[in-house]
This record gives C-alpha cells, sequence and structure tokens, in this order.
C-alpha cells in the first residue's frame, strides 16, 4: 500500500461493549462534556453515564472520523489468549458422543465412566446435555453426551461446537439412521474429526461391515475400507473393545496438538443450564481458556454473577476449574441460556454494564401483545375474527436444554395460517410472573417435566390461565397441533335453498328494480344470500333487500310461487335473468 493509501485510511478505535461516554472519553483524554455537546448537535440526547451504543457509534465516527468498533469482552480474551505463544499449553479433549436414538450413546459412556447414567433418563432417552471428566492413563478426556431424539437437534449441534472430537456411535443391527446422518452434517460443519464406534456388536442380526457400507455413502470411509476415518467395532453392554476406542481417542488427540492459555481471565461456554430450590441459578460450563476460580465476577449473555462454588459431575467442590474441565457454576443472577458464552471480567460493576448493555439491546426486538387469556380448547371461539393466528405460548422447563429444543421445535409448526410464538421461556418452575405475562398476552404455559405448586394453581385458575404440563415431548407436540386445528378459519361450507327466474323487471319509485320472478326449484327465504345469473356469468353476489308475495312482505316463498325480489345495490336486472339462493355455515377442520 502506497504512503498516500495509508494516509487516507480512517483511523479506527476499539471499545468494549458497555462501555460508557465518561470512560471513551477519559481513554482519549478529552472532554466529556465537549462530545456530549458534539452528539446533540446531531439530535441525539445523552448523558455522560450513556452506554456507548452502535447508533452513538456512527455519530461519533461521522463527528470525529474515527471509525469506532464495539468488540465483546470475549473476543478481547480470545486475542489475548493467542498474543503470547509461550504461555500455551496442552489440553484435555472435549469428546462429544452423537448418533441416532437408541444406537447406545448413553451406555457406551456409562461402560467408559463405569457409571449408569442411563436409568436416570426419563423413557431411556437423553433429554439433556451432560458433560463428564474420564482420567486415563495420565491423561484426561472430557466426554459431551448428547441426545439423540430428532427433536434435539440443536442441542446436537450446540455439542459439535464445543467439542474437538466427534464420537459417531452406529448400532450394528440398525445401520444409518436419519439422526446419524444429521450428527455427521453438525461434526462436519464444526470442522472437528470424526471417529465411529459401530456398537452393539454382540446383538442377533450385528452387521459392522453393512453400517461401514452406508457411513461410505455419507462420506465416512473407515480405515477399513480404504478410507482415513478411524472406526472400532464396541460392545457398550458387554464393554467390548472399550480400550481400543480410548487409544483412537488418544491418537486423534496427538495429531490436533490442542492447546489454550492457563493465565488468561476463564472463558468457556453454557452446556446446560437449570434453577435448582437450595442453590438457585446453576450453569454446567466448559472451560476453553483460562482458569476458574471461586469468587470470579463474570458475565454470560445476558446474566452475570460471581462463582460462589464450583462443582464437579459428581457434586464435589472445586478449588479451581481449568482448561476443558467441565464444571458447575454457582452464583448467577438469573438462569443463562444453553451455547452463551461464559467470560470472566474484573470486577462486579463492569459485569453489570455489559449485561445490562446486552439486555437493552435484546428488548428492542420482544414488544409485549396484551389480549385476553384463554385455553386450548377455547381457542376456536376466541379468534374467529379472521385472519393469521397466533398461538402465544409461554415455556417453562426443568433444564435449559429443554427448553431451547422447544424453542426449536414449536415455531417449525406454524403454518401459513397459524403462527406459534413464544414470547418467554425459562428454567424453572412456573412463578405468579409468568401467570401475570400468561394473563396480559394471551398466552398458554406449557411445563416440561416441571410440578406447579399449588398456590401457582390456584392463581393461575384465578386469572383463568391454562397451564398444560408434559413429561413426554411427544405428547406436548400433539396436543399443540390439535390446538393449531382449533386455531385455522372454518371451512365455509355453502347450502344451496332455490333458484327463481325473473320474468318481468319493475321500476318501483323510491325502490328501485323489482324482479317478478318465478321460484323455479326449492326456496327463496328473505334473509339469503344471492347471485344473479346471466346465461353461465355470474353477474351479482350480495343479498336480498325485498322478498314480496303479492303485495305483503314476506319470510320464505316456495317452489312454483311467484315473488317480488329487489337485490341489495343493483341495478340492471334483466328478463330471463336466474336469482340463485343459498346459505353459508362455518364448520371446523378436522386436520391441517
Amino acid at each position: 500500500m502506497s504512503s498516500n493509501e495509508q494516509n487516507n485510511e480512517t483511523p479506527k478505535a476499539q471499545i468494549r461493549e458497555g462501555t460508557n461516554l465518561k470512560d471513551f472519553c477519559d481513554n482519549l483524554g478529552v472532554r466529556a462534556k465537549d462530545l456530549i455537546n458534539a452528539l446533540r448537535k446531531e439530535g441525539l440526547e445523552v448523558g455522560v453515564n450513556q452506554d456507548i451504543t452502535q447508533e452513538i457509534a456512527g455519530l461519533i465516527t461521522k463527528i470525529s472520523g474515527v471509525a469506532i468498533e464495539i468488540t465483546s469482552v470475549e473476543d478481547e480474551i480470545k486475542r489475548l489468549a493467542a498474543s503470547d505463544p509461550d504461555e500455551l499449553v496442552s489440553r484435555p479433549p472435549v469428546v462429544t458422543i452423537m448418533g441416532h436414538v437408541d444406537h447406545g450413546k448413553t451406555t457406551l459412556l456409562d461402560a467408559i465412566r463405569e457409571s449408569n447414567i442411563v436409568n436416570k433418563e426419563s423413557g431411556g432417552i437423553t433429554q439433556h446435555i451432560g458433560a463428564y471428566r474420564l482420567d486415563r492413563k495420565g491423561h484426561s478426556i472430557t466426554f459431551i453426551d448428547t441426545p439423540g431424539h430428532e427433536a434435539f437437534t440443536r442441542l446436537r449441534a450446540r455439542g459439535a461446537k464445543t467439542t474437538d472430537i466427534v464420537i459417531l456411535v452406529v448400532a450394528a443391527d440398525d445401520g444409518v439412521m436419519p439422526q446419524t446422518k444429521e450428527a455427521i452434517n453438525h461434526a462436519k460443519a464444526a470442522g472437528v474429526p470424526i471417529l465411529v464406534a459401530i456398537n452393539k456388536i454382540d446383538m442377533a442380526g450385528a452387521d459392522p461391515d453393512k453400517a461401514k457400507q452406508q457411513l461410505s455413502k455419507e462420506g465416512l470411509l473407515v480405515e477399513d475400507w480404504g478410507g482415513d476415518v478411524v472406526s472400532v467395532d464396541v460392545s457398550a453392554k458387554e464393554k467390548t473393545n472399550l480400550d481400543d476406542l480410548l487409544e483412537m481417542v488418544g491418537l486423534v488427540n496427538e495429531m490436533l496438538e490442542l492447546k489454550g492459555n492457563p493465565n488468561v481471565p476463564a472463558q468457556g461456554v453454557v452446556l446446560e443450564a437449570r434453577l435448582d430450590a437450595q442453590k438457585g441459578p446453576l450453569a454446567t460450563v466448559i472451560i476453553q481458556q483460562g482458569t476458574l476460580h471461586p469468587g470470579d465476577v463474570f458475565i454470560s449473555g445476558t446474566h452475570f454473577g460471581k462463582a460462589k462454588a464450583l462443582f464437579d459431575e459428581h457434586g464435589k467442590t472445586l478449588k479451581e476449574a481449568g482448561l476443558s474441565m467441565p464444571v458447575e457454576i454457582m452464583g448467577f443472577s438469573e438462569v443463562p441460556q444453553a451455547g452463551d458464552l461464559f467470560q470472566v471480567v474484573s470486577d462486579l460493576e463492569s459485569a453489570k454494564r455489559i449485561a445490562s448493555f446486552r439486555l437493552s439491546n435484546l428488548k428492542k426486538d420482544t414488544p409485549l401483545q396484551k389480549d385476553a387469556p384463554l385455553t386450548l380448547d377455547q381457542l376456536f371461539k376466541s379468534i374467529e375474527g379472521g385472519g393469521t393466528k397466533e398461538l402465544r405460548l409461554i415455556i417453562k422447563g426443568d433444564v435449559h436444554g429443554s427448553v431451547d429444543t422447544l424453542n426449536d421445535i414449536l415455531p417449525n409448526l406454524s403454518t401459513d395460517q397459524v403462527i406459534i410464538k413464544i414470547i418467554h421461556s425459562a428454567t424453572g418452575n412456573i412463578t405468579e410472573r409468568d401467570i401475570v405475562l400468561a394473563s396480559a398476552s394471551h398466552a398458554i404455559i406449557l411445563g416440561y417435566n416441571i410440578k406447579p405448586q399449588q398456590n401457582i394453581l390456584d392463581l393461575a385458575k384465578k386469572e383463568q390461565v391454562e397451564i398444560r404440563t408434559y413429561d413426554v415431548i411427544y405428547q406436548l407436540m400433539d396436543d399443540i397441533k390439535k390446538a393449531m386445528v382449533g386455531l385455522l378459519d372454518p371451512v365455509i361450507k355453502e347450502i344451496y335453498l332455490g333458484r327463481a327466474q325473473i320474468k318481468r323487471v319493475f321500476h318501483i319509485p323510491r325502490a328501485g328494480e323489482v324482479a317478478g320472478c318465478l321460484v323455479s326449484d326449492g326456496k327463496i327465504t328473505r334473509n339469503a344470500d344471492v347471485r344473479l345469473i346471466r346465461g353461465e356469468e355470474v353477474i351479482y353476489e350480495g343479498r336480498i333487500s325485498s322478498l314480496k308475495h303479492l303485495k305483503n312482505n314476506v319470510t320464505e316463498v316456495k317452489k312454483d310461487y311467484e315473488c317480488g325480489i329487489g337485490l341489495d345495490r343493483f341495478k340492471g336486472i334483466q328478463e330471463g335473468d336466474i336469482i340463485e339462493a343459498y346459505t353459508t355455515e362455518k364448520v371446523a377442520p378436522e386436520s391441517l
């Protein structure tokens, strides 16, 4: 680049999110008053404690000629962690177990850890992410167990993005299935190596070669077939070849040469979050950089806190959590979002300011709509007004993984006619605030794996808010689908009444045109809808304005009788035209 080009380049300055105008000016050595006056001339009223938003940053750039870039605290630590290569040390691998439902993922992890996780799962299906540390021959491995049911795609995706190695479990007696393919796609998208475990080789009908052949069609060619994907035939139930599997994990890890900086402020990602009755908000975090200690102040999404205590997967208290360690943290202000980044910051005031900055940005996109409360059974009656329908939901669940999943799958059930809108979701039991929000927002509360207290049920009854609780996701989805059918506009069914042929047209002063008719079929009623037919063309559709027999107003004229018919707001009837009368009724649809 030439010197002239360098001189023409706009100067840049980076500031951390949550920085206010006072700190910004102090760092630059300029008077805050001068900058505030300049911003006011641009039409923006601000104070010295105002956080610098993207709008304010744009105006400062316009005023000063310095391009202001707002960066996250996580980006700062990433740059700091990589700034000194001499401080980088080897770290344990994070291994995610993925695959189709019932292919033995949790059983395999059970066998490796010699634990009994699978019996704790509802219906034998893993519904939450769990993280576990294993020490083997002086080396540590962190395992993440992800659910296999198709509804939990996002959990599997999040697991792949936080991992170094994926163990893809494929049942030898079942082969490659839909969630197997999804797991492969997630792992490939995350750019992590895949190690295949062909499980259930002890089962009747097991055919590992068939499974490997199916994998090759998905772009995974195992070493036995001349490829470069490591594959091990195992039996989690019989604990066959598990040492070989772990040995392969170690070899892949050596090739990856994973590094981290233990000396920077701790940084990680939230795998799972929940609300404990005694301990308050808790979150399981994988530490990706730095070392976490009790007492550290942190920020995670729009929440913050101070680490009051650290626990391992057995509930034992930890003095610190280092690289690649899964740790449960107590001390969050509220339950964080699963998948949120976790970052230690210098002090509580900074954490509060960053959280407030993020929350203010978030609230701009979440307006609250108000309406009357309803139940699933009352939906049809409450929305007969027409137009696109909206089913509003509040979701509460035992852990954030479940809530996260419902946030994904329920809106996807929306159609052109019915839109599902989740106005609020969180972990923990249903609270009075949830009832108030549901009442004000025309919403239904769905509880997943929780039991509302009696006082909450009583309040819900008083406020006419419906609460529905479930412990199986399929039942929840079925009920929502049924509710959506109730939300659909009813089918309009036309009921034919009769026909009348126009024999003569009369022009009556102040009454306009009146058709002298003979009812040729059925009957004509005073309140009927009609269409005027000329030849094969419909000339008019509307309603009858008057119906007479002889000189008397009547409500009905039957076949073979003469009558006078006036059409509402229509002129131009002719002899020979046909008037066809009908009514309509609304019929509830039976399916989407």
